[in-house]
């Protein structure tokens, strides 16, 4: 008899493990609290290791395909000058695929479009995964930073952590031939370019948990880098009333595990990090392949699960800690040339992963 799975959460994550674990014959149902598979969001970097991990399931030329290869950018001080290249063809050289730019809804319908029909029921908030631990062999929860499954798991245990950091993000009708970051005191911009005639951007500067733009975001946006080089300036003047997406950057303190009894975390639900090495969801598909492979045929599920937990707990967490020191030298606000030669030489020395 075949095994089940239920996964909590029709994300990135919960769509790759659910088609992984469907190609490996199990009998899965994903269950999604949003109403429908999601129509906006910016675009993703898909690094080779999350590449080579759908091409596991069968899936990795389908993304390359629908992806634009990210060009080499540069981190500019607000001035224009340069502090360093990324160089991005380096990671093409040393790993053989390069960096696929992908928005978030062209990938989750690949993932989507890989399923069969009736797997992903929308609108269904899990709100105790307890019942569902009872019915099924395997529970999964990738329901992303705010996870009722690790709330139920680990309590107090799995509580979030402030950056120190707020966030805006959105997307212009630009088109950019090239990306990177500008760095300031204590605030950085940065710009991707996600396809023809359209680039994402995103803002961050420290400021406390509570905090409220008194004259409201867009011109808080054009007060803090409205000065700033080419094309900034003109990205501010293109944002749209209500095109403007601000939150506060949390990131998960880390867990004791990732598995308790037959219930497996993965994705932002296991390991939520500050977005400033791009990270999130080709690790969150790394963990659905590597939770696949690992119980795919397994008899003995609770080692399998063992298995998983070994291979991705730590790797994640130096992967989470490291995103941590990237984004508070970002926004440096002393020392400066110091900071800027720190990021040269790690730029210089780092092996992409």
């Amino acid at each position: 008899m075949a095994r089940t799975a239920a996964v909590v959460g029709g994300g990135i994550g919960g769509l790759t493990v659910a088609g992984g674990l469907i190609r490996a014959g199990w009998r899965v149902s994903v269950f999604e609290r949003a109403e429908g598979p999601a129509t906006t969001g910016t675009g993703l970097g898909i690094w080779p290791t999350a590449l080579r991990a759908l091409d596991r399931l069968g899936l990795g030329e389908a993304v390359r395909a629908a992806g634009r290869r990210q060009p080499d950018g540069a981190i500019r001080r607000p001035d224009g000058s340069r502090i360093a290249t990324i160089d991005v063809g380096r990671v093409q050289r040393r790993q053989g695929d390069p960096v696929y730019l992908v928005s978030r809804p062209v990938l989750l319908g690949l993932l989507a479009g890989a399923l069969p029909p009736g797997i992903v029921h929308y609108g269904v908030a899990v709100a105790d995964p307890a019942a569902l631990r009872a019915e099924y062999d395997l529970v999964i929860g990738a329901d992303g930073i705010h996870s009722t499954v690790r709330g139920a798991l680990f309590g107090s245990r799995s509580g979030l952590r402030y950056s120190g950091v707020v966030a805006w993000r959105g997307s212009v009708a630009l088109d950019l031939e090239a990306g990177g970051e500008t760095w300031g005191r204590g605030r950085k911009f940065g710009l991707t370019p996600q396809g023809p005639g359209c680039a994402n951007w995103y803002a961050t500067l420290r400021a406390a948990e509570d905090y409220r733009p008194p004259a409201g975001d867009l011109a808080e946006l054009r007060g803090l880098f409205g000065d700033w080089h080419d094309p900034i300036p003109r990205v501010l003047e293109r944002i749209e009333d209500g095109g403007v997406l601000r939150h506060g950057l949390h990131y998960l303190a880390p867990l004791p595990g990732f598995t308790t009894g037959n219930v497996a975390l993965l994705g932002d639900a296991a390991h939520a990090m500050t977005p400033d090495l791009g990270q999130g969801a080709c690790q969150a598909m790394i963990d659905a392949v590597v939770l696949t492979e690992a119980v795919a045929g397994a008899d003995d599920l609770a080692s399998a699960l063992r298995r998983y937990d070994r291979l991705r707990r730590p790797p994640t967490r130096r992967l989470a800690a490291a995103s941590l020191r990237a984004g508070r030298l970002s926004r440096s606000t002393r020392w400066l040339p110091a900071r800027d030669l720190a990021i040269r030489g790690a730029l210089a020395l780092a092996s992409p992963r």
